[in-house]
C-alpha cells in the first residue's frame, strides 16, 4: 500500500477497514471499495459511497460557526452541495447567497460573477483565491478570502445587516418594595412606606414605546404617582442614530442636560465597535442602623431600598437616560436622616478622527417641580474628531426670548499622559425681578470647565473622572432660569461658583485605594463638600477594607455656625470576610465597625452565602452591639432569584424599632406565541423559543430557566453586539424530547425583543436494525425522517452504521421512513412502523424494522 501515501487525503470514512483499501484512482481521489461491506449474497445493490468521498459527509443544512480568514463572523445554518469544483472531482461546498457574503463584509460588487443578488447560491470562485473549507467535526465553515475582496471594519464591528429589530411584544417590567417599621418604647406607633416602579412598552417593527411610572407612598404624608418619561424610539442605521419623540432629557456631553418634552436626534456611540459607554456611577454610602436608602435624581425618585448596618454598595439602579447629579438620602431607624450628593459626571470630549457625534433637541422644558417655568426649548450640539488625536465640539440652547447660550471647547489625546478636554460657555438669561413678576432684568456670565481621566495600567492607576468648573456670578444655566420663576426664588441661593470632583483608583503593593471627592462653593456664601477614601486588600481567602467618609453641608440661608456644624459628619467603616466553604458551601463569616463622629460606634458580626442548586438564593444574618448605647441591633435578609421574578425579604431591628422590608421584580413579555414571565428586564432581551422543552437551563444565567411550553426571556442584551445564547441539554428530563442545536447568536437593535428558535424534535428515540430482502441495510445509506415531530417541517436524516443499524429521533407512534443508499430506483426503500411505547431505562427504543 506504499502508494497510496502518495495521495492527497480528501475525505476519510470512519471505518478503519476502508481506511486500508486506498486504490489507485487517475484523479488522485482516494476510492473505497462497497463491495466489503456486502456481507451476504443476498445483500442489497452496492451502496452509492461517492458524497463521502467528495466531502466526509452527506449533502444537507447544517449548523455552523462562519469564519472569514479566521475571524468568527456568524452562526447560523448553511447548506451544503455537491459541487464540481475541477474536472471530475466533486466537493461538499456550502450554498452561501451574494447577500450573505455581502453582509460579512465581502466586497461582493467588485465580483459580477458571483450571481445575482437575489440568487441563493452564489459562484464563490468568481473571487481568485477564495477557498471554502467545511470542518465537520467542529461545526466549522472556514472562508479563505484574499484581503483585498475585504471591507476593512474595526475589531468587534458587526454589520448592520445582522442587526435584528427583533418580534412585535408587549413588555412590563415590575418592582414592588414595601416596609413596615414598628417603632419602640411607644415613640411613633407603626409608619409603613410602599413603592412602585413600572416600565411598561411596545415593540412594532423598529418602534419601541417605553414608559417609566413611579409610585411613593407612605404614613407620614407622602402620595405620589410620577411619570419619569414617556416615549417613542428607534433608531436610525444610516446615521448611527436614535430618534426619540416624547419626554427625555439632552446630552449632557456639552451642556448640563435639560429635561424636555419634545423631539431629539442623537449619535448613538453602541452603533460603533469602538463605543464607551457613558459613566454612571456606584452608589455606595455607610448606614448606622437598619436604614431606608432614598436615591433622587432631577426631582425623581429613581431608586428605594433597605439595607442593613454598615457601608453599602447600590450598582444595580435602572438607568434614566438622564444626567445630573444624584442625593442619596439615609432614613436610619431613628428617624434622623443624612443626605449626600453623588456627582454624576462625564468623561473628557473625544471622538477618533472622522467622527461626527450630534444632538438635535427641540420640545418644551420639562420638570417634577410644577413651580418651574415651562419654555419652548431648542439645542443643537456637535463634536468632531480632527487629525493629531483633537476633539473640537460646540454648541447652542435657546428657551423662547428668556434664554441663550453657547459653548466651545477642544479635548485632547495626551497619550501617556491621559485626555484632557476644556470648554467655555457664554450664557445670556432674563430673569424675574423680585416682586415684580411682569419685569425682567438681563445677566450674562462665562462658564469654564475642565476634564482630564487617565488610566495607567503599568501602575495600576485610574482616573475614572476628574473635573473642575468655575462660573462667574452673572453666569446662569438653563435650569436656574427655570428655577428664577418661582415665587420665592433667591437668585444667588444655590447657584454654583465653582466645583470640583474627583473619582480616583490605585493598586497598591498591598490591596488598591479608592478616592471620590466633590467639592461645591456657592454664590450665597455656603458649601457642600463629601470625600470619601476607602481601601481594600486579600489576604489568601481572607477580604478586608476600610472606609472614611466626611461630608459637610452648609447650604443654610445663615451664617450660623452652630448650625452649619451639625451638617458636618465623619464616618469609619472597617470590614473583613472570612470564607466558610470548608464547613457550609458557599457561605462567609463578616466583622464591620462603624464609627460616627456624631453617633455611636457598632459592630456587627453576620454570615451570608448562597444556596439551591444554582445558587440563586442569596441569605444573610447579622448581629449588632452599640457600644456607647449598650444596644443591641439585628437583622435577616433573603433573596431569591426565581425563573419569573426575584424575591427578597429582610427583618431588622434595634433599640429604636422594627423594621420588615419585601418585595418583588420581574417582568411580563407577551408576544404572538402566548406570554412569558421573567427576571426584572433590561431595555434589550432575548426570548427563547424551544417548543416542548420544559425547564431546561439558560447557560451563564442564573434561575433563568425554560417554562412548560419551552419558552424564557434572557433578560439583558447588548444591543448591536452579538450575543451567544445556549441552552443545557444534561437537565432535559423528557426522554422523548431532542434538540437538533443548542446554541444561537443574536444581534439585537437597541430595545428589542429577539427571538432565538431552536428546532425540537418531540417523539420517541429509537435504534433501529433495518432489514432488507433477507439482508440488512448497507453501510452508509441515508434514512430520512418525514414525520417528524419537528417544531419546522422538514425531514430529518440519519446515516446508517453497521449491520443495517440507525439512529432515529422525533418518531410518532406510527409514520413512515425513507431509506437510500444511491440514486436508482432499486437503491430505495420504505419503513413503515408503529411503537407500542415501552419503559426503558435509557429512554432509546429497540426496534427491528423491514424496509419495502
Amino acid at each position: 500500500m506504499e502508494i497510496c501515501k502518495n495521495y492527497p487525503r480528501k475525505s476519510m470514512i470512519a471505518v478503519s477497514l476502508l481506511s486500508a483499501l486506498c486504490i489507485p484512482y487517475a484523479e488522485s481521489q482516494d476510492y473505497f471499495n462497497p463491495a466489503l461491506l456486502e456481507m451476504t449474497s443476498t445483500a442489497p445493490p452496492s451502496v452509492d459511497l461517492s458524497s463521502f468521498e467528495a466531502g466526509t459527509q452527506a449533502p444537507g443544512t447544517y449548523h455552523v460557526d462562519v469564519f472569514i480568514n479566521k475571524q468568527l463572523v456568524d452562526t447560523k445554518e448553511i447548506e451544503f452541495k455537491l459541487v464540481e469544483t475541477e474536472p471530475g472531482n466533486n466537493q461538499l461546498q456550502p450554498c452561501l447567497s451574494v447577500a450573505q457574503l455581502k453582509s460579512w463584509g465581502v466586497k461582493t460588487e467588485n465580483y459580477p460573477d458571483l450571481g445575482d443578488i437575489k440568487a441563493p447560491c452564489a459562484k464563490l470562485s468568481a473571487i481568485p483565491q477564495a477557498i471554502a473549507e467545511f470542518k465537520f467535526n467542529d461545526q466549522r465553515l472556514n472562508l479563505s478570502i484574499p484581503q483585498i475582496a475585504i471591507v476593512s471594519f474595526a475589531r468587534g464591528y458587526v454589520p448592520p445587516e445582522q442587526w435584528d429589530d427583533g418580534i412585535n411584544a408587549l413588555l412590563l417590567n415590575y418592582s414592588v418594595s414595601a416596609s413596615t417599621t414598628v417603632m419602640r418604647n411607644g415613640s411613633g406607633g407603626t409608619q409603613n412606606s410602599q413603592y412602585v416602579n413600572l416600565r411598561p412598552g411596545m415593540n412594532l417593527g423598529p418602534w419601541r414605546y417605553r414608559n417609566y411610572s413611579t409610585w411613593n407612598h407612605s404614613d407620614d404624608g407622602q402620595d405620589s404617582w410620577n411619570s419619569v418619561y414617556n416615549y417613542v424610539t428607534r433608531d436610525i442605521k444610516s446615521l448611527k442614530s436614535q430618534l426619540i419623540l416624547g419626554d427625555s432629557v439632552s446630552p449632557s456631553d456639552v451642556f448640563d442636560s435639560v429635561a424636555f418634552r419634545g423631539a431629539q436626534a442623537s449619535s448613538d456611540d453602541d452603533m460603533l465597535p469602538d463605543s464607551q459607554k457613558g459613566f454612571a456611577p456606584v452608589i455606595r454610602g455607610i448606614a448606622r442602623s437598619n436604614a431606608e436608602v432614598t436615591i433622587e435624581q432631577n426631582g425623581y425618585t429613581i431608586y428605594k431600598t433597605t439595607v442593613p448596618p454598615g457601608a453599602f454598595e447600590i450598582n444595580d439602579m435602572y438607568p434614566t437616560g438622564g444626567s445630573g447629579d444624584m442625593t442619596l438620602i439615609i432614613k436610619e431607624s431613628d428617624g434622623s436622616e443624612q443626605s449626600l450628593v453623588i456627582p454624576y459626571a462625564s468623561l473628557p470630549v473625544l471622538q477618533r478622527e472622522g467622527r461626527l457625534k450630534y444632538s438635535l433637541t427641540g420640545g418644551q422644558t420639562r420638570s417634577n417641580d410644577s413651580d418651574d417655568q415651562k419654555l419652548n426649548f431648542g439645542q443643537m450640539t456637535a463634536i468632531y474628531g480632527i487629525p493629531w488625536g483633537t476633539t473640537i465640539y460646540g454648541g447652542a440652547q435657546q428657551a423662547d426670548n428668556r434664554y441663550t447660550s453657547v459653548a466651545l471647547g477642544a479635548g485632547v489625546n495626551l497619550g501617556d499622559i491621559g485626555a484632557l478636554s476644556m470648554d467655555i460657555t457664554q450664557a445670556w438669561s432674563k430673569l424675574s425681578v423680585e416682586n415684580d413678576s411682569s419685569s425682567f432684568e438681563q445677566r450674562d456670565g462665562q462658564s469654564l470647565r475642565v476634564r482630564y481621566s487617565k488610566n495607567i495600567a503599568k501602575t495600576g492607576t485610574n482616573f475614572n473622572v476628574a473635573g473642575y468648573r468655575y462660573s462667574t456670578s452673572g453666569y446662569y444655566t438653563l435650569q436656574d432660569t427655570l428655577s428664577n420663576y418661582h415665587d420665592n426664588f433667591d437668585n444667588n441661593i444655590g447657584r454654583r461658583r465653582n466645583r470640583t470632583d474627583v473619582s480616583l483608583s490605585q493598586d497598591v503593593v498591598f490591596g488598591s485605594v479608592s478616592l471620590s471627592l466633590i467639592n461645591e462653593n456657592y454664590w450665597d456664601k455656603n458649601r457642600m463638600s463629601s470625600v470619601s477614601v476607602g481601601y481594600n486588600n486579600s489576604w489568601k481567602s481572607i477580604s478586608y477594607g476600610f472606609n472614611y467618609t466626611y461630608s459637610k453641608n452648609s447650604r443654610s440661608s445663615n451664617d450660623d455656625n452652630d448650625n452649619n456644624q451639625k451638617n458636618v459628619d465623619q464616618q469609619f467603616s472597617f470590614n473583613v470576610s472570612i470564607p466558610l466553604d470548608k464547613w457550609l458551601a458557599g457561605s462567609s463569616a463578616t466583622y464591620s465597625l462603624n464609627s460616627s463622629k456624631n453617633r455611636s460606634t457598632t459592630h456587627n458580626v453576620g454570615l451570608n452565602g448562597t444556596a439551591l442548586e444554582d445558587n440563586n438564593l442569596n441569605w444573610s444574618v447579622q448581629e449588632g452591639y452599640v457600644s456607647d448605647d449598650q444596644a443591641n441591633t439585628g437583622s435577616a435578609n433573603v433573596t431569591y432569584q426565581g425563573t419569573y421574578s426575584k424575591l427578597n425579604a429582610g427583618y431588622g431591628y434595634d433599640d429604636y424599632a422594627d423594621r420588615f422590608s419585601y418585595g418583588i421584580q420581574g417582568g411580563v413579555v407577551v408576544h404572538g406565541d402566548g406570554v412569558t414571565l421573567s427576571q426584572p428586564l433590561s431595555d434589550t432581551v432575548v426570548l427563547v423559543k424551544a417548543p416542548g422543552a420544559k425547564d431546561v437551563p439558560v447557560n451563564n444565567q442564573t434561575g433563568v430557566k425554560t417554562d412548560s411550553r419551552g419558552y424564557a426571556v434572557v433578560p439583558y442584551a447588548s444591543p448591536y453586539r452579538k450575543s451567544d445564547i445556549s441552552l443545557n441539554t444534561e437537565d432535559i428530563k423528557d426522554n422523548n424530547l431532542e434538540l437538533d442545536d443548542t446554541n444561537k447568536s443574536v444581534v439585537p437593535t437597541r430595545g428589542a425583543v429577539v427571538r432565538a428558535e431552536y428546532m425540537t424534535q418531540t417523539g420517541f428515540r429509537a435504534l433501529i436494525t433495518l432489514e432488507y430482502a433477507n439482508g440488512v441495510i448497507p453501510f452508509g445509506a441515508i434514512v430520512s425522517n418525514t414525520n417528524t415531530g419537528n417544531t419546522k417541517e422538514s425531514s430529518k436524516s440519519s446515516i446508517v452504521g453497521d449491520d443495517g443499524q440507525v439512529f432515529v429521533a422525533g418518531l410518532q407512534e406510527e409514520g413512515q421512513l425513507q431509506v437510500k443508499w444511491g440514486k436508482s430506483a432499486n437503491q430505495q426503500c420504505t419503513v413503515n412502523y408503529r411503537i407500542s411505547p415501552q419503559e426503558t431505562t435509557s429512554g432509546v427504543l429497540t426496534l427491528r424494522e423491514k424496509c419495502l
